[in-house]
């Protein structure tokens, strides 16, 4: 099929929604593979934790800016031809990773990774927009959410036994082959879903003007920035756990997996929840209702932390509950947000990427470089993230009400 088939889709998982799964599961598998290698990596390379946790930063950064070239690229060529390019040069920078040997050339590498792999996070947006409308957009990413929600629950778990039986380079030889895999099945099974007919000219003003009426759209904004602000509370997580979780509350690297894996299960299930919810409530309202928990959560831990009365189990119920709302959050966000984006899907799903990465790199970078010797800076990040997720949703509700409700 090589045309936009804009209908709610009978199989639950259909060959097309599984490959888009495993474009989008491909950063988190960048991310959580490795975070149980922090220690051994610090140790080979001869530096602290919080310059390896650097290497995270520079992935999101390059995740945040490639994101934006990908976009306009698709929406004139097409959504398979820049997933080639984007794979093939995620792979080599993998095996970069692998080779790496002081910390410096370990984020060059990751930053090049990155440039990378954001491909497939952009197409996947853009196929599912191609193919479907607002609602069964919001079950749709649900579903992909399912399928991707086993990378964090698998990553770091594969991550710890790669680590301790080969090594902390290993995992990257690993990735580089999963990108090799990747790109194989999207040559294979991936069929084109942008109509030629609405390709755009890839002039360099026309993009300009395209991102500047997307900057201008207040929904597009406030809702991509809602989901960046509670996924930022997740990259925040992402950076700080490890410290937190393994050097100051003692948990084994390897044990350290099935902790981090146990949020991903609240978040697949509360995906689920999320495409039965909005089979009778507008999107809006089940966000809504969503985006108190992550913001409660963040607020709560902020303020046990400060109090001295945060030992681990209330640590790790904050963290489950944040985690495990982005099921809700995400899903309706992005549906939200591109619900008026049609011909111009790859741009905004770039832009909507730029916006929500560069959040992620920002908590991220704040947890790294603030660093207390305690889950302070963790819990403050977390808890802002978590009140700007509801902030930019009324700000993008206010700038159209109409699309709120639908």
């Amino acid at each position: 099929m090589t045309r936009s088939a804009r209908a709610p889709q009978s199989a639950r998982f259909p060959l097309w929604l599984l490959v888009c799964a495993s474009l989008t599961a491909l950063a988190p598998l960048s991310i959580d593979m490795y975070l149980p290698s922090f220690p051994a990596l610090a140790g080979d390379l001869g530096v602290d934790i919080g310059r390896v946790q650097l290497t995270l930063g520079t992935f999101l950064v390059g995740l945040a800016v490639g994101q934006a070239f990908y976009g306009p690229i698709s929406d004139r060529f097409g959504r398979k031809p820049p997933l080639y390019i984007g794979l093939l040069s995620y792979a080599l920078a993998a095996a970069g990773c692998a080779l790496a040997r002081d910390v410096e050339a370990l984020m060059l590498w990751r930053f090049l990774q990155a440039l990378g792999g954001c491909a497939g996070m952009v197409m996947a947006r853009a196929v599912i927009r191609d193919r479907l409308e607002a609602h069964e957009s919001a079950r749709a990413f649900s579903s992909l959410m399912l399928v991707m929600g086993l990378a964090p629950i698998l990553a770091p778990i594969i991550g710890g036994a790669v680590l301790a039986a080969f090594g902390w380079r290993a995992i990257f030889w690993l990735l580089c082959a999963s990108s090799l895999l990747i790109l194989w099945v999207v040559h294979r099974y991936m069929e084109e879903s942008l109509d030629t007919v609405n390709a755009m000219p890839l002039r360099l003003g026309r993009v300009l003007a395209n991102y500047g009426e997307l900057l201008r759209d207040r929904g597009f904004v406030g809702y991509s920035l809602s989901a960046g602000c509670a996924q930022a509370g997740m990259f925040a997580y992402i950076a700080g756990s490890p410290f937190v979780l393994i050097e100051l509350h003692g948990i084994d690297p390897s044990y350290y997996g099935f902790v981090f894996g146990a949020n991903a299960l609240g978040l697949i299930g509360m995906s689920q929840l999320n495409a039965r919810l909005v089979r009778n409530r507008t999107l809006d309202q089940v966000l809504g209702g969503a985006l108190v928990a992550p913001c409660a959560a963040g607020l709560a831990l902020a303020v046990a932390v400060l109090a001295g009365l945060a030992p681990l189990p209330v640590l790790l119920a904050g963290f489950f509950v944040f985690i495990a709302s982005l099921g809700c959050i995400l899903p309706n966000a992005s549906a939200l947000a591109m619900a008026e984006q049609g011909q111009r899907a790859g741009t905004a799903s770039a832009l909507m990427g730029t916006l929500q990465f560069g959040l992620g790199t920002l908590a991220g970078a704040a947890v790294s470089f603030w660093r207390d010797g305690s889950a302070l800076p963790l819990a403050v990040v977390m808890g802002i993230c978590g009140t700007g997720a509801v902030l930019m949703r009324i700000f993008g509700r206010s700038g159209n009400p109409a699309r709120g409700a639908g």
